[in-house]
C-alpha cells in the first residue's frame, strides 16, 4: 500500500484508537440520544473498515507476459505503456487547513464550556446538599439556628417590624 489511500486507513486507524467510544457514551442522558450515539459508533465502525478493506490491500500486479501468449506483444505492449503512463494525482488536503482554526476555537470555547460546567455543577452538589440538611433539621430547628445560617431573611424580618410593615 502506498500514497494518499496508505495515509487514509493510517488516519482512521489512529482515529479509531484515540475515540474514548465508552467514555462518551456515559455521558449521554437520554434513551434517544443513546440511539444516535450508537447509530454514529456503528457508521464510524462500518467506514472503518472499509476504508482498512479497500486502501489496504495492493492490487496484484498484471502478467504481461501472459497475455502476450495470448494476444501478441504488440498490442500488450501498447497497453503496458499506457497504463504505465497513467499518472495517479497525490491527495492535496485543502479542506483542513481552512476548518483546523475553527476546530481549535472549538476546542478552546468548548474546555471553558467545560470548566463552568464543572463549576455550576459543584455548587449546585453544594446547593442540594444544604437543602437536604435543611430538609432534615426543619423539624427541630430554632429560628436562631435558621437565621444563622440565612442572616438576609433576619435583616429583612427586623427590617419589616422595625417600620411595622406586618404584610398585611
Amino acid at each position: 500500500m502506498s500514497g494518499p489511500s496508505k495515509k487514509v486507513v493510517d488516519v482512521a486507524f489512529k482515529a479509531s484508537r484515540t475515540i474514548d467510544w465508552d467514555g462518551m457514551a456515559k455521558l449521554l442522558v437520554s434513551d434517544e440520544a443513546r440511539k444516535e450515539f450508537a447509530t454514529l459508533r456503528r457508521a464510524f465502525n462500518e467506514v472503518n473498515s472499509q476504508l482498512e478493506t479497500k486502501f489496504s490491500q495492493e492490487p496484484e500486479p498484471i502478467d504481461w507476459e501472459y497475455y502476450r501468449k495470448g494476444i501478441g506483444t504488440r498490442l500488450v505492449d501498447m497497453y503496458k505503456q499506457a497504463y504505465e503512463s497513467i499518472e495517479i494525482p497525490k491527495f492535496q488536503d485543502k479542506v483542513t487547513p481552512e476548518y483546523k482554526p475553527k476546530f481549535d476555537q472549538l476546542s478552546v470555547e468548548l474546555k471553558e464550556a467545560e470548566q463552568q460546567s464543572l463549576k455550576e455543577s459543584e455548587r449546585l452538589e453544594k446547593e442540594i446538599a444544604e437543602v437536604q440538611e435543611l430538609k432534615t433539621k426543619i423539624g427541630t430547628m430554632t429560628a436562631e439556628e435558621y437565621f444563622e445560617k440565612h442572616p438576609e431573611l433576619k435583616k429583612k424580618f427586623d427590617d419589616e417590624i422595625r417600620n411595622d410593615n406586618w404584610g398585611y
